[in-house]
């Protein structure tokens, strides 16, 4: 199964692809989206949806794992992010690809046990749960890859739970 993850941003738009083979995680293809500050903003977003849809075109996931949107006290950025969010969703619906949300709690707590887990804590365990070499970056990337292992395995409990109520 292969988890499209998405960290959704304006300037930077970290995605991560993860493959869950039998019980192993394996980073397929990773990276994000840079908008330039000083383009127009439906230019930015013009450019996260080309982009995304191009990956997913590509790769072909079975599903798309996104961050919810946490409103915190920057109005302008929350906005910014909820546009982001639009056309990430739009991407994968124009594709027939399910959309999961998770909230940074959800993902705190399915990467390192907590849900009170900083963002280093995150990268690390990313780093070791996919066996790479090095930190993935920017954050956004890492979060990505988290977004997406969370999919991975909350996806992988239903099934479980499905198969046992056979």
């Amino acid at each position: 199964m292969l988890a499209l993850g998405i960290d959704p941003g304006t300037a930077i738009c970290g995605y991560g692809l993860v493959r869950l083979e039998k019980s192993r995680l394996i980073p397929v293809h990773y990276g994000a989206v840079f908008t330039d500050k000083d383009e127009l903003p439906e230019k930015r977003l013009q450019k996260i949806y080309t982009e995304l849809t191009e990956l997913i075109h590509e790769y072909r996931p079975d599903f798309m794992s996104v961050e919810k949107l946490f409103f915190n006290r920057n109005v302008t950025t929350a906005i910014a992010v909820g546009q982001a969010r639009g056309v990430i969703v739009l991407a994968a619906a124009m594709a027939d690809l399910p959309v999961f949300e998770y909230t940074p709690i959800q993902v705190k707590q399915a990467i390192t046990g907590t849900g009170r887990a900083d963002k280093r804590q995150v990268t690390y365990m990313v780093t070791r749960l996919l066996h790479l070499k090095e930190e993935p970056k920017p954050d956004d990337v890492a979060d990505a890859l988290a977004i997406g292992i969370t999919g991975l395995n909350f996806v992988r409990g239903e099934d479980l739970r499905e198969k046992g109520s056979k």
